[in-house]
C-alpha cells in the first residue's frame, strides 16, 4: 500500500474529476451517443431525438463543454457542438496508462 495519501495528483489527471462527473449522467451519455464520428450538432437537433426539453439539453451540453468533452462554435444564431476526441483519448488514456503500469 502506498501510504502517501496526500501526494500530488498527476498532471494528466487534473481534469478527470470534471470528465467523470460529466460522463456519470445517463442523459449526457445519451447525448454523446447521438453524435456520429466527426459530426457537429446544434441544440435543436439533439432536442429532436431526445426526451428532454431544450433548456435541459442546453444545460447538459454546457456541462459537457465545461468538462472539455465537447467543443462548440457559434455560427449565426446556432451554437454547434462536436466531440473533442483528442481530449477524451488523452484523458481516458491517462487512466488506462496508470492502470496498466500500477494495477
Amino acid at each position: 500500500m502506498n501510504r502517501n495519501y496526500l501526494r500530488a495528483i498527476p498532471r494528466e489527471w487534473r481534469n478527470l474529476s470534471r470528465v467523470f462527473a460529466a460522463l456519470g449522467d445517463e442523459h449526457r451519455q445519451r447525448i454523446l451517443l447521438t453524435f456520429d464520428p466527426g459530426e457537429r450538432l446544434h441544440v435543436g437537433q439533439i432536442v429532436e431525438v431526445s426526451t428532454l426539453s431544450r433548456t435541459t439539453v442546453s444545460h447538459h451540453l454546457r456541462v459537457l463543454r465545461e468538462a472539455g468533452i465537447l467543443r462548440s462554435e457559434k455560427i449565426g444564431k446556432e451554437v454547434w457542438f462536436w466531440l473533442d476526441k483528442d481530449f477524451l483519448v488523452s484523458s481516458l488514456g491517462a487512466v488506462r496508462d496508470y492502470l496498466k503500469d500500477n494495477a
